[in-house]
């Protein structure tokens, strides 16, 4: 089947939205926070092979990972345009083929247990699936399904008092009217905990406790918790300057960026326009850390805010590179993060070098979010064994010196890879939450002791993270 140029076309038109979903809709407009990324043209022939490559990528850990029935996995993800192409999805060898142009070969991405599914670059063969990372045969994934709440699925409610439970689900009832509702957005699922136990929960149809879906964006605060398991096991400063060593040659003014700069989105590296590397990585298959950290400086670090993928990215193969074993790297953020917290169904996947995407290529469940958020209430604490530095926390949801534009304006502020929500629509003045592209969101409130985690599909107006919150806390009395 020949590739017409119409549908090359109606590829390259299609990629900027494609790209969107690598930025939260909530803190700001989803226009401008695609202009903070930086989303660029392309060539029709190299956006259609983006369009294949992001719809093998989707197709991929939904079908073999997520738990989604069908109908919602073909409604869902990047590179819609590409659901024309002729597509195979291989069971057996756990492998989805989306082809693009005649003469070359399909995109491809295939899955592995507990690292879900990686993209190969444009033209590889599925020669190249053989040499993908994997985790060691050694290590088995757990399932803590019947152990006891947070680590599993036991005992994990509690009944509000009557008339606070209606209260609560009258805001649910509002939130789930999706764009006809005060909160708009689109809404799948919500998970309410308070002093450590999930008090309300509700999921559209189609969805469900153990169903996971692409986090976006999200999936930059646990890149920060692998930065701060390296802070406290002492193998990062982030203060220290040059904390890759691509960049210590002398001179080279790459050499001040440090850790505090990259977290906070402020590293200085030329992110935008034409040196944005997001939609190579994303949908060409590139080498996630590799195209990230040949950039240029266009800024002095630390002084100017650009929402930049690539910052999180470098952020994480500083952490890689500091560990120093990339035969035990592969597992760390399981072993060290995910695993420990019981969070069995969260995905991060990698590029085929083996470096983690965590600037928004996560999947996970409301419940695992939820049991993330546990860990910042709690400090970085977690059964007893101190996960994260003393006062991390604090540091993550404290406003970083250089802010989003938006935030002169009323809107969220950014501390470190969370946005900050604190006094927003009555809220308490500390309240921050992960925030990743088409509504996925975990507001941690300390002086509460809750946790409201909200998952959408919000392809209208976005969600209003911080009025929904604060409804749910008046609804429980707090």
């Amino acid at each position: 089947m020949k590739t017409s140029i119409i549908a090359l076309i109606a590829a390259a038109s299609l990629a900027l939205p494609a790209l969107a979903q690598q930025t939260p809709t909530g803190p700001r407009p989803t226009t401008a926070a695609v202009a903070e990324e930086g989303a660029t043209t392309s060539t029709p022939r190299h956006s259609a092979a983006q369009a294949a490559g992001y719809w093998a990528l989707h197709l991929c850990t939904a079908t073999f990972a997520s738990g989604l029935p069908e109908d919602i996995i073909q409604r869902t993800g990047s590179g819609q345009s590409a659901k024309a192409n002729e597509t195979k999805i291989d069971h057996a060898a756990k492998t989805v083929t989306v082809k693009f142009a005649d003469d070359m070969e399909p995109r491809i991405a295939a899955w592995r247990p507990g690292l879900g599914c990686t993209q190969l670059p444009i033209g590889a063969t599925m020669d190249m699936v053989k040499h993908l990372p994997r985790l060691p045969d050694t290590l088995t994934l757990p399932n803590f399904d019947a152990q006891p709440w947070p680590m599993g699925d036991a005992n994990a409610t509690a009944k509000l008092p009557a008339a606070q439970e209606k209260a609560v689900a009258a805001v649910f009832d509002d939130a789930f009217r999706d764009q006809e509702g005060s909160y708009k957005g689109n809404t799948w699922g919500v998970v309410v905990i308070k002093d450590g136990k999930i008090v309300a929960e509700r999921y559209a149809p189609g969805w469900g406790v153990h169903t996971s879906s692409r986090t976006n964006s999200m999936c930059k605060s646990l890149s920060v918790s692998l930065v701060g398991i390296g802070v406290q096991r002492g193998m990062l400063d982030i203060h220290a300057k040059a904390p890759l060593a691509a960049w210590r040659r002398p001179g080279d003014p790459r050499g001040e960026i440090t850790l505090n700069h990259m977290l906070h989105m402020a590293s200085g590296l030329y992110t935008e326009a034409g040196r944005n590397p997001q939609g190579e990585i994303y949908g060409s298959g590139a080498p996630a850390s590799e195209v990230s950290m040949s950039n240029i400086i266009d800024a002095k670090p630390g002084e100017r805010y650009v929402y930049a993928g690539s910052d999180t990215i470098l952020a994480t193969r500083a952490v890689r590179e500091a560990y120093n074993n990339d035969a035990e790297w592969i597992s760390f953020p399981h072993r060290e993060l995910l695993w420990k917290l019981g969070m069995t169904r969260t995905l991060i996947e990698t590029d085929w070098t083996g470096d983690f995407i965590t600037s928004g290529q996560c999947w996970s469940t409301a419940r695992d979010f939820g049991r993330f958020g546990l860990l910042y209430l709690n400090d970085g604490v977690w059964n007893g064994e101190r996960i994260l530095p003393t006062g991390w926390s604090d540091y993550v949801s404290t406003l970083a010196p250089a802010q989003p534009a938006s935030r002169a304006r009323g809107g969220a502020g950014y501390g470190a890879q969370f946005w900050v929500y604190g006094g927003m629509e009555g809220l308490p003045d500390v309240a921050y939450s992960p925030g990743g592209a088409l509504g996925q969101y975990a507001m941690i409130i300390p002086e509460k002791n809750v946790v409201i985690v909200r998952r959408g599909l919000d392809r209208g107006e976005g969600f209003k993270l911080a009025k929904f919150s604060a409804d749910i806390l008046k609804a429980m009395g707090l």
